[in-house]
């Protein structure tokens, strides 16, 4: 792209690549040339508006972590209805069937970008630990309004159903498992508990 002109919202433009990236063909082929070019802009817009290439994907983990208000919200205002593996299910198969799955290794394997994520990310992984917090703020509705055991451990039973659903789709070369599966594991993980059949 000529230099001068105007890139509309060029912070999402790049993000928007880095996510394609991510899904096509992983962590590993994410450089700030693969993310410019497949945003179609110069070298240069990355480094007008990051620091540098880490500060671009620290911020780029931060804002996929931000996203994850509108999924929590969605589950939360389907407590009541469906049911509670089937929410769990779909709430699941749209977590893992973003680029989240792809982020996690990101962060794995870049020691500056862990750096750069713990200035405003003390613990955990960001995403998996938005996804924990979810999945724990919807149990405990569901508990509250009797369709899980009363004594259910929620704050353990979330960790739990995201760590066992991370390894459900960390394949990246074969197919993703399908609903049938991922509500059989959510059916299983929650059996001693679930309460509305």
């Amino acid at each position: 792209m000529p230099t001068g002109v105007a890139i509309r919202d060029a912070r999402q433009q790049l993000f928007e690549a880095a996510d394609r990236i991510l899904v096509r063909a992983g962590p590993s082929a994410l450089t700030s040339r693969a993310v410019t070019a497949e945003a179609g802009v110069a070298k240069g817009v990355l480094h007008r508006h990051f620091a540098d290439f880490d500060a671009f994907l620290a911020e780029f983990v931060l804002d996929r972590a931000d996203r994850m208000d509108s999924d929590a919200a969605t589950l939360r205002e389907a407590a009541g209805s469906g049911t509670v593996a089937g929410n769990l299910t779909a709430a699941l198969i749209a977590l893992f069937g973003s680029v989240a799955v792809a982020i996690v290794p990101l962060i794995t394997f870049r020691d500056e970008l862990r750096a750069a994520l713990r200035e405003t990310w003390p613990a955990g992984v960001p995403v998996l630990t938005d996804a924990v917090g979810m999945i724990s703020a919807y149990l405990a509705v569901e508990r509250d309004l009797g369709r899980i055991a009363a004594d259910a451990d929620v704050d353990m039973l979330a960790p739990m159903l995201i760590g066992t659903a991370h390894l459900l789709y960390a394949d990246r070369n074969g197919p993703p498992p399908t609903a049938a599966t991922v509500r059989r594991t959510v059916t299983s993980a929650l059996a001693g508990v679930l309460r509305d059949g």
